[in-house]
């Protein structure tokens, strides 16, 4: 476990000394082949240390496919779990996507997807009705014609119309939670270039963060190179690393933390969570060396911190390491919140462990008062025990003032006991409660006719959606392909996808051409399967570890040589985990076996 010594001492803002605690990742450089867990830099600090961290040997179970909690990963900016960061907040502009308590995890064709709360889950973060001045000025921006911010924000100053930095919050916060991060940045370069907003290092933070959304990566770090240099401090350069670490970019994401601490900024919570978060998907072996780092620097692990090492100890079915984490959690005077006994619970499942499953969900049984989000965790684990009749007693209690995100949590739990008409029901009274439905509400029962095969009635869903006027986009584009994919009709799905990539200002869903890859891999469909992998770099998905894991599988299934895949991984930055490397020996077309010995 990682039960590191601490110091009783309060965390400060330190400044790390040049040549200590750097982050690195390395290749072999005379074969040129990746070595696992292998890393210089900080993990020499840990060398020589009898610290338990052998729970990452093992396998992980990669079936903790589960819809929990509400967090928001897509970009894995603005976690910012410590109280005292949070306290910075309070303006609220430079919120960039929300207070968050664990990663949503939505069930997909062998993958768990970091994905948006606000794309599938939860209440929508609505204009306060009593500031009439902010929602004039939300309608205008949002009816606007794209790029057309500038023309409205002019308007709006010339018919005398104050900007309050409440409006301007209100209006940013309104924009990101809907994904309107072009607007958003359009918003933020216009109050820039105007004088309308005295930026801080928050509004420069914030405004990275849409960079790096909208125009790339590259883009965002072009732009922290105009910022003044005295507003160039860590929240900037976290907005950067948070958005390289959720990519997977591990080399880059070190290489900005190593550059804070050059620079003699402070290294917070914030910048540790994001690395560990990253280490936690890719290469689980490298955690040590942060929490290392949080050792000297005399931080104190947060709740979230601690969320992430017992998922991550769960991911590795090492169940007793997660366990002695909580102990240790607890023993720092931490309980355990709802999301944790979430993770705890999922893990315990997957595990094949019932009865310690079920004693953690009867303690949550027991919150449900406390936490208002108690009813979508249970929803989901009961759903994942199969047992019927404590979804039905759930759905029961939470029914008669349930939110829409507890109607989609109910619609994913009879889906997945292929209760469909239950979860139909359920759609109608989200429908019939008068709000207007988006793309995000219909989306868990097009997704639950897509894995039952019901190509008619998904069909028939989308007609409803178009009818009601509600637009069609991503979420949509994926619940068809889905189907289609589900009734064996691949061109059809494949024709929906190269249409949906055509789009202006929308682009499909990296699961969607993820999907579409399963599905070619499973056929041993080499040109497809590279023709996606090109189309995900051509409409600006990165390369990532499962990009990688679908096109090799293609050519295993293909039975066919695999040449130069590692060099395509090492010029991507992408290195292989376990499963990974594992697949990269089977497809290596130089690969000696014991025949192939004795002949030479």
């Amino acid at each position: 476990m990682w039960a590191l010594r601490r110091s009783s001492s309060s965390l400060k803002k330190q400044k790390f000394i040049s040549g200590s605690c750097r982050v690195s990742c390395t290749t072999n450089e005379v074969t040129g082949r990746y070595s696992e867990g292998k890393s210089v830099g900080i993990s020499n600090e840990i060398a020589n240390r009898s610290l338990s961290f052998r729970g990452f040997c093992k396998t992980a179970h990669g079936s903790s496919k589960l819809f929990l909690g509400r967090q928001n990963f897509s970009s894995l900016v603005g976690t910012k779990t410590s109280s005292e960061i949070d306290s910075d907040l309070d303006d609220g502009f430079s919120e960039l996507e929300g207070p968050t308590e664990t990663e949503i995890m939505i069930e997909t064709n062998g993958e768990d997807e970091l994905v948006s709360e606000c794309e599938l889950s939860g209440d929508d973060v609505e204009m306060p009705q009593d500031n009439k001045k902010s929602m004039e000025l939300l309608k205008a921006i949002t009816a606007a014609p794209v790029l057309g911010i500038d023309r409205v924000m002019d308007k709006w100053v010339e018919k005398g119309n104050d900007l309050t930095r409440r409006e301007i919050t209100l209006t940013m916060r309104y924009l990101r939670n809907r994904h309107m991060y072009g607007r958003a940045l359009q918003l933020s370069e216009w109050l820039e270039s105007k004088k309308q907003l005295i930026f801080t290092e928050r509004e420069y933070a914030a405004h990275v963060d849409l960079v790096a959304k909208v125009h790339g990566l590259q883009k965002a770090e072009i732009y922290i190179e105009r910022v003044p240099k005295s507003f160039r401090s860590e929240e900037v350069y976290q907005s950067l690393l948070a958005n390289y670490a959720s990519k997977g970019y591990m080399k880059k994401s070190e290489e900005i933390f190593n550059k804070m601490r050059d620079l003699g900024l402070p290294i917070t919570n914030f910048a540790c969570s994001h690395l560990l978060l990253l280490y936690k998907r890719i290469d689980k072996k490298k955690i040590p060396d942060v929490l290392s780092i949080m050792e000297k620097e005399n931080m104190k692990r947060t709740d979230f911190i601690y969320q992430i090492l017992i998922d991550a100890k769960g991911q590795s079915n090492d169940i007793a390491g997660m366990e002695q984490i909580v102990e240790t959690m607890k023993s720092e005077g931490i309980e355990p919140k709802m999301s944790t006994k979430s993770i705890m619970a999922k893990h315990y499942i997957f595990a094949g462990l019932v009865g310690k499953a079920e004693n953690v969900l009867k303690q949550m049984e027991g919150e449900i008062k406390e936490d208002s989000f108690a009813f979508r965790h249970l929803l989901a684990l009961y759903a994942a025990l199969k047992k019927a009749d404590d979804v039905h007693r759930i759905w029961q209690l939470c029914e008669p003032n349930a939110r829409t995100d507890e109607c989609m949590a109910a619609i994913e739990a009879f889906a997945k006991l292929r209760k469909i008409e239950e979860a139909e029901a359920i759609f109608d009274k989200m429908s019939k409660e008068g709000k207007t439905l988006t793309s995000k509400h219909y989306y868990p029962l097009l997704r639950a006719y897509a894995s039952h095969n019901m190509l008619e009635k998904g069909k028939d869903l989308v007609k409803r959606m178009s009818e009601s006027g509600c637009p069609i986009g991503p979420l949509t584009w994926d619940g068809l392909i889905r189907l289609y994919i589900k009734a064996g009709e691949l061109e059809k799905a494949d024709s929906i996808l190269q249409k949906a990539a055509q789009h202006a200002h929308l682009k499909p869903k990296f699961i969607s051409y993820t999907a579409m890859m399963d599905e070619y891999a499973k056929r041993g469909d080499i040109h497809n399967s590279e023709k996606m992998f090109y189309q995900m770099k051509k409409y600006g998905y990165d390369r990532r570890i499962r990009q990688y894991k679908c096109l090799i599988q293609a050519y295993i299934n293909a039975k066919a040589p695999c040449y130069g895949i590692a060099d395509r991984m090492k010029a991507d930055n992408v290195f292989p985990n376990r499963a990974l490397a594992n697949m990269l020996s089977k497809s290596d077309p130089f690969k000696k076996t014991a025949v192939s010995e004795f002949l030479n």
